[in-house]
């Protein structure tokens, strides 16, 4: 019958806690109340921001681009087949951003800037936010060559 001593316990005590990690965060998440035609409608995100990036359970992406009193407009960058009512979705805290780089210049992407030519992944340095002003008239170099469509 084998029997721990009291020194033996605090040891024990003291070693797990000093393992302990507590980690605290605060997540924004909200619920599908209805999907469908490329778009989720999402209870509960009441702290998102115009543009940003949620992440559904099941992995799908999307943007958030109709913020109403009550629900919030989610486009989906994705099938979204496997997403059902009822199921979460996560505020990335992250605004839409795209890479950028003189390597995508002839190159075939696809809606999410990953690409679909079959010649390998574009190295990208950069990114800006999709949603972002144009230069002004005047920073803007005059068309010199006309585009034949």
């Amino acid at each position: 019958q084998a029997t721990l001593r009291v020194d033996e316990i605090h040891k024990i005590l003291r070693e797990r806690i000093e393992q302990y990690n507590r980690k605290v965060g605060i997540e924004n998440i909200g619920r599908v109340v209805q999907v469908g035609d490329g778009i989720a409608r999402i209870i509960g995100l009441g702290e998102i921001m115009s543009g940003e990036l949620v992440k559904f359970a099941e992995g799908t992406r999307g943007i958030a681009l109709n913020l109403e009193s009550k629900n919030v407009g989610i486009v989906l960058m994705g099938d979204g087949l496997m997403i059902q009512e009822g199921s979460f979705v996560k505020a990335t805290g992250r605004i839409a951003q795209i890479p950028v780089s003189e390597a995508y210049l002839g190159r075939v992407v696809n809606a999410l800037a990953k690409p679909i030519d079959g010649k390998g992944e574009i190295i990208a340095s950069e990114s800006r936010l999709i949603e972002s002003p144009a230069p002004s008239i005047i920073s803007r170099r005059s068309v010199y060559e006309p585009l034949q469509t």
